[in-house]
């Protein structure tokens, strides 16, 4: 299977998120908080499952929130909505699994 090719806009999301997230304990929260944000929706798709979802859920939320304060800078997603789709990229390649490819930054 091949990689998701990212094209130059949302390979400069990309980078402006990398820049965001630099300090270690907000990487560490981050790679805690994301998989149990994104774990909550399969989760939470059942009904049995949408109290430990909503768990889940806040939970991860508040791991991001956390990191940033360690940060010092506000979330991405803030400025860039699509911040919260690249931050699950950016996570997955935290854990070894580059499913992307970037475009270079271009060049003047």
């Amino acid at each position: 299977m091949g990689k998701i090719p990212l094209n130059a806009d949302w390979s400069e999301v990309l980078r402006r998120y990398k820049d965001d997230h630099q300090d270690p304990r907000n990487q560490f929260c981050h790679q805690i908080g994301i998989p149990l944000i994104v774990g909550s929706f399969p989760v939470g798709a059942t009904l049995i499952g949408l109290p430990l979802a909503a768990g889940m859920f806040t939970v991860g939320w508040g791991f991001q929130f956390v990191g940033h304060a360690f940060e010092g800078k506000k979330p991405s997603f803030v400025d860039d909505r699509r911040s919260l789709l690249i931050g699950v990229l950016w996570c997955l390649e935290k854990y070894g699994m580059k499913v992307f490819e970037e475009v270079p930054p271009a060049t003047a």
